[in-house]
C-alpha cells in the first residue's frame, strides 16, 4: 500500500467528500460553507487538509469562485461514488432493521417512461406499496454520469451504440419507432392526408439537432428534395413538446410508444405518416460488477415483465396497431 493510501485510509472522513462534491456543485466556497452550515474559514480549512492528503491542488481559487483541477475532478468523482454507496446502505440498513421495502432511483429517457418505468413502477408498488422509486428524466449525457457515480441504480431508455462502454451492461427490452403528432383539433388531424411539402411550411418541435432521430427526421425530408422545416423549437422534453403541440399548433415528432398513450386519451393525433427511421431498441443500462439492491433487483423484474405484457398487447392489436386520422398514409420513403 502507497503512501499516499495510508494516509486517505486513516484520515479522509465523510465531511470531507461532502465537502469536495459541494465545492464541486456551487463553484464558490462562501456557498458551499453555507450549505454545509460551516463558516467558510472552517471550508477554507478542511479544503486544505485534503489537498494536503493528495498532495496536490484539487481545486483553483480566484475572485470568480472556485474550480476544480484536473485531480480535483478525479477526486469529486469518487466523492460522489463513495457517498451514493453510503447512502444506499444507509437507506438499506434502515429498511431491514425497521422492515420497510427498499429504495431504487432510475433514470429514465421519455422514450421509455409512458408505458415501461410507469407500468414496471406500478407493478412493483402492487407487491412492495412501501418501495420508494425515485425517477430522473433525462438523456445519455446527463443520466450515464450519475449511473457510473452511484446516484442511480438503473438507466432505462433508447441504447445508443455510441454509448455502449465496458463498465456498462445492456439489456435490450423492446423495439419502438418515432411518429408525427398534432393537436386533435388540427387541421391535419381532420381527416386529410398530408404532404411532405406540407409538413415542411409548419411549425414543428423537434429533438435537440445531435439527436440520432432528429438526424433522421432531418433526412427523411431530404430524401423528399426538401429542406428541413425552419420553423422549429428544439427541446428533449416531452412536457415541453406535448405543450408545444397543443398550444401552438406545432407537429411534433415523439417515440410511438408514448405518442399511443396520450392519442388513448384524446390528448393528441398520431398523423398517418409511416416514418422509416431505424433506432436503437429501448432497454436497460446498469453498471457493471455493481449488483443492484433488493429493490432494484425487483424493479429490473418488474421492467421486464412491462416489456413482455406491452410487446403482446402490441402484438395481439387486430388490424393497424395504432388507430390514425382517416385517410390514406404517405411513406417517407415514397
Amino acid at each position: 500500500m502507497s503512501q499516499i493510501d495510508r494516509v486517505l485510509r486513516s484520515n479522509l472522513r465523510l465531511r470531507h467528500l461532502q465537502l469536495l462534491v459541494a465545492l464541486d456543485e456551487f463553484r464558490h466556497l462562501g456557498r458551499a460553507a453555507d450549505f454545509l452550515a460551516l463558516t467558510q474559514p472552517a471550508v477554507s480549512k478542511m479544503l486544505a487538509e485534503v489537498e494536503r492528503m493528495y498532495g496536490v491542488a484539487l481545486f483553483t481559487r480566484s475572485t470568480r469562485g472556485t474550480e476544480p483541477t484536473a485531480a480535483g475532478a478525479v477526486a469529486v468523482r469518487f466523492a460522489r461514488s463513495v457517498l451514493a454507496d453510503h447512502a444506499r446502505t444507509h437507506e438499506a440498513v434502515l429498511a431491514l432493521d425497521s422492515g420497510a421495502a427498499g429504495r431504487v432511483a432510475v433514470g429514465s429517457m421519455v422514450v421509455a417512461f409512458a408505458e415501461l418505468v410507469h407500468g414496471a413502477i406500478a407493478r412493483l408498488k402492487a407487491s412492495a406499496p412501501g418501495a420508494t422509486v425515485l425517477v430522473e428524466e433525462g438523456d445519455l449525457t446527463r443520466l450515464l454520469p450519475r449511473l457510473r457515480v452511484g446516484e442511480l441504480d438503473l438507466f432505462v431508455g433508447r441504447l445508443e451504440p455510441g454509448y455502449a462502454a465496458p463498465d456498462l451492461d445492456t439489456e435490450a427490452l423492446l423495439q419502438d419507432g418515432m411518429c408525427l403528432i398534432c393537436h386533435p383539433e388540427h387541421p391535419l388531424a381532420q381527416g386529410g392526408t398530408p404532404s411532405w411539402e406540407a409538413l415542411a411550411r409548419l411549425p414543428w418541435v423537434m429533438p435537440p439537432s445531435w439527436a440520432s432521430s432528429r438526424v433522421k427526421l432531418i433526412q427523411a425530408f431530404y430524401r423528399h428534395r426538401l429542406e428541413s422545416p425552419t420553423d422549429v423549437v428544439e427541446t428533449a422534453s416531452f412536457l415541453v413538446t406535448f405543450d408545444w403541440v397543443r398550444r401552438q399548433g406545432a407537429i411534433g415528432f415523439v417515440a410511438r410508444m408514448v405518442a399511443e398513450r396520450y392519442q388513448a386519451e384524446g390528448l393528441l393525433r398520431i398523423l398517418p405518416v409511416r416514418l422509416r427511421i431505424e433506432l436503437p431498441p429501448v432497454g436497460l443500462i446498469t453498471l457493471h460488477g455493481r449488483a443492484p439492491s433488493p429493490t432494484g433487483v425487483q424493479m429490473i423484474q418488474a421492467l421486464r415483465a412491462t416489456a413482455r405484457e406491452f410487446l403482446a398487447r402490441r402484438q395481439g392489436a387486430p388490424g393497424e396497431r395504432t388507430p390514425m386520422a382517416a385517410g390514406k398514409s404517405i411513406d417517407d420513403s415514397q
